[in-house]
């Protein structure tokens, strides 16, 4: 009996863990702070939550529609549900008070969502020349060039851009071949490969400046994308992602753009923009953004089209 007990006990164990492998590390934390803010609402008002209860999570909800949009209530339900679940709880997030509830608040506040601004051509134009005119050393130059170029040109999410290691690169006659080995919608790690072509200026080539950048840093293995120490000297330290966000607004901002309403993701949304006003179709788009719905890249196309395809351009006045 009680070696029974021992082999159950290791099963749930292990269970448990696949259920947190089953998720990223990104994700996880995502999950845990949307908690503690669900935990903080209970303890405040006497209430329990864990194990909690339909009508205790709908109370939260309402609770929150006050100032958050329904996407963050939606994002906040799946989280309190999933924590449940890996701490071996069921809640019912499906039980008709909490779907009601969430069907009234979007009814009363709408459920329009007002992304953050992309960077287009003329955004990206003004960071690369802002940097190339700062008193720092060129290596930093480099580096910083290469980020926001990269990041733009292949459509990046700034977790898959910081993960990029030089094992990862392949330059071939057309230009670079970069494999993201997982992203936020492979989570399995069967990865894909990003095809970045030369640009006709070298200037804004994101190929050209990031062979410059490795050849100056002297980068052979490892993350390509690095720290600097205090005294200016690159370390094998990889950047986080919310290092990207901090540099791009430094650098909107010192470019004379008001950079409140950019966002780490602005240089996907801001390629996938552009390539929609170019007039690349949403497979293509798809293709290097790594989208596996068409919803996101069809709002791009419909936004980057709006005057293109207005139907006030045919009244003549």
């Amino acid at each position: 009996m009680t070696e029974l007990t021992t082999d159950l006990k290791s099963l749930h164990e292990a269970t448990l863990n696949n259920l947190k492998s089953s998720k990223a590390n990104n994700t996880l934390r995502a999950y845990k702070s949307d908690f503690k803010d669900f935990g903080a609402f209970c303890v405040k008002h006497g209430l329990n939550s864990l194990p909690s209860e339909p009508k205790i999570v709908s109370l939260y909800l309402t609770h929150l529609s006050k100032n958050l949009k329904i996407s963050t209530l939606r994002r906040r339900l799946v989280s309190i549900g999933m924590v449940h679940k890996l701490k071996g709880h069921y809640l019912d997030t499906k039980h008709p008070i909490i779907v009601e509830n969430l069907m009234g608040i979007r009814r009363a506040k709408g459920s329009i969502q007002k992304g953050k601004k992309p960077i287009l051509i003329n955004h990206l134009k003004s960071i690369i020349d802002v940097i190339n005119e700062q008193k720092i050393e060129e290596i930093k130059k480099l580096r910083d060039k290469s980020i926001i170029l990269i990041g733009f040109g292949g459509g990046f999410r700034r977790t898959e851009l910081i993960s990029i290691d030089y094992e990862d690169l392949e330059f071939v006659l057309e230009g670079l071949k970069i494999t993201i080995k997982r992203s936020k919608t492979d989570q399995f790690g069967e990865g894909m490969v990003k095809g970045l072509p030369y640009f006709t200026s070298e200037t804004y080539c994101p190929v050209v400046n990031l062979k410059k950048w490795l050849e100056t840093s002297k980068i052979k293995s490892g993350p390509i994308f690095r720290r600097f120490s205090k005294g200016s000297s690159l370390t094998s330290n990889r950047l986080t992602d919310q290092s990207v966000v901090l540099l791009m607004k430094e650098y909107l901002n010192l470019a004379g753009i008001e950079n409140k309403n950019f966002s780490g993701h602005s240089l996907r949304s801001g390629f996938a923009t552009v390539a929609a006003e170019s007039g690349a179709d949403e497979r293509s788009i798809m293709a290097m953004t790594g989208h596996k719905t068409t919803q996101m890249v069809r709002r791009y196309i419909r936004e980057a089209n709006i005057f293109k395809n207005n139907a006030l351009n045919k009244v003549k006045i």
